[in-house]
């Protein structure tokens, strides 16, 4: 294994949580979040050789985690071509991560993924506590236009929660 092979795998196991949200986030059943889940650490590690480290890793992961996502969600095809897949199985062979463990967030999840992409992108970063500042950065939009986008998603959300527990009670 390759120093840059050694390397990626470090940084992708500190940070394979974020990975693990966005695969859950936007996919619901089990098998296509793991096949997300690898496609994402497939296409982070395609792009790696060019991670240039003018940003934080972690912001980095999240863009083309993301877009990945997003991508993943509209092709018709969801089982993916990896070519060397090595890396994703060697991570979640070690994983000690459970699906089915978080129970509360389960019902969330099935609220955020009645979402649409971009909304479910916006309740990500609010989930991960990004500032407004933040996510007008990544998303290249205003602050202000950020606010507005964000409290509409967290409405949409909350609508969804609220329905879905008026029907189970």
């Amino acid at each position: 294994m390759t120093s840059l092979e050694q390397e990626f795998i470090h940084k992708i196991k500190k940070h394979k949580g974020i990975i693990f949200k966005i695969s859950k986030m936007y996919m619901s059943d089990k098998d296509d979040q793991e096949d997300l889940f690898q496609e994402i650490t497939y296409q982070i590690w395609k792009a790696y050789p060019g991670f240039r480290g003018q940003s934080e890793f972690s912001t980095w992961l999240y863009r083309i985690a993301l877009n990945t996502a997003i991508i993943f969600l509209k092709t018709d095809k969801r089982r993916s071509f990896i070519a060397n897949e090595d890396f994703s199985n060697h991570i979640i062979a070690q994983e000690d991560y459970d699906f089915e463990k978080e129970e509360r967030l389960a019902e969330m999840y099935k609220a955020i993924h009645q979402l649409n992409p971009i909304d479910k992108a916006f309740i990500f970063y609010y989930l991960e506590d990004f500032s407004g500042k933040q996510i007008a950065q990544e998303i290249g939009i205003s602050e202000v236009n950020v606010r507005v986008k964000m409290n509409r998603a967290k409405n949409k959300l909350k609508d969804i929660l609220s329905q879905h527990k008026v029907n189970h009670h």
